[in-house]
């Protein structure tokens, strides 16, 4: 009973720790993921949001959606290159601001459509990428709602962990949805499913073989580069039937934009990087695989 009041401070004020006291790394962070919500807001009032201010504050919050997700799957990846244990304080931040920004994106599409529910339900049903958004929202939905202390208790640590690897099929969902109403410029949809590839082979890798080496590492992020070269050009010949080979090819041309595979490419740089610092970083204890059962009562989000 005696924790209670901290739990309490912790769950009202989101720059807090556990046990009440300020933190600087949770408060960057929830000032981090509400920025974006700002800066839609200015472009609103501002009436920098074009001709359909609307349909752009849907497709931002959309895709800051997607980027917090990645953010959230990115949290673990980093904490077990590093070894920094207090890294693990952000991920229930991420991963509500991903709810929070996917809920956004569906009210404001609700607002594009006057509210009319039985209009936006039909459209839901009817449109594939539509369907397969709003499954990926209820999922959220449910990681959400089961992100709190006390539902955790109530589930049981083994229980409420295997729950949580639905936020999986919620990337996979997401890439999809993203794919789908994006129409002809796929870029960002492209790399947004590279860093999920990267995140998720990382994941899987250290499941199997244990902690990482540098040169796994390395050799993840070039593998999920090259998936990523390979998936556009696959995607541009089967829906625009655009040679396979020049627009794999565009991928060592500089001369207009960087292509997705690079920036998956940097983000697995940013990983073995962070693995090569890890000697630096102040030790954290026995190796991720031995601390899972003590992780297993710390709640996280998706």
């Amino acid at each position: 009973m005696t924790q209670l009041p901290a739990l309490s401070i912790a769950f009202m004020s989101p720059w807090t720790d556990r046990t009440g006291r300020f933190s600087p790394l949770k408060c960057a962070a929830f000032i981090g993921v509400l920025a974006p919500a700002a800066w839609i807001a200015i472009e609103a009032q501002q009436g920098w949001l074009g001709a359909r201010p609307v349909t752009a504050a849907i497709h931002q919050s959309g895709l800051w959606a997607v980027r917090l997700l990645a953010m959230t799957l990115a949290v673990t990846p980093l904490r077990s290159a590093l070894r920094w244990s207090k890294l693990i304080a952000v991920r229930r931040i991420l991963g509500v601001s991903v709810l929070a920004y996917a809920g956004l994106h569906l009210l404001l599409y609700m607002l594009d459509q006057h509210f009319d529910i039985a209009h936006v339900g039909s459209e839901i049903v009817s449109r594939i990428y539509l369907v397969i958004g709003f499954l990926a929202f209820c999922a959220l939905c449910i990681l959400g709602a089961t992100s709190t202390d006390g539902m955790i208790a109530r589930l049981g640590a083994p229980r409420w962990t295997r729950l949580q690897q639905l936020v999986y099929p919620v990337a996979a969902l997401a890439s999809v949805h993203f794919f789908m109403q994006s129409k002809l410029d796929v870029s960002e949809p492209i790399l947004m499913a590279g860093l999920f590839l990267l995140l998720l082979a990382y994941r899987l890798e250290q499941r199997w073989r244990g902690d990482l080496s540098p040169w796994r590492v390395a050799g993840l992020a070039a593998l999920a580069a090259l998936a990523t070269a390979f998936g556009e050009a696959l995607w541009y010949a089967v829906s625009v039937r655009a040679p396979f080979l020049l627009v794999l090819g565009a991928n060592l041309d500089f001369s207009f934009t960087v292509r997705p595979c690079w920036f998956v490419l940097g983000a697995g740089a940013i990983l073995l990087i962070a693995r090569l610092l890890r000697p630096l970083m102040t030790p954290a204890g026995p190796s991720p695989r031995g601390r899972i059962g003590a992780m297993s009562a710390y709640p996280k989000t998706p």
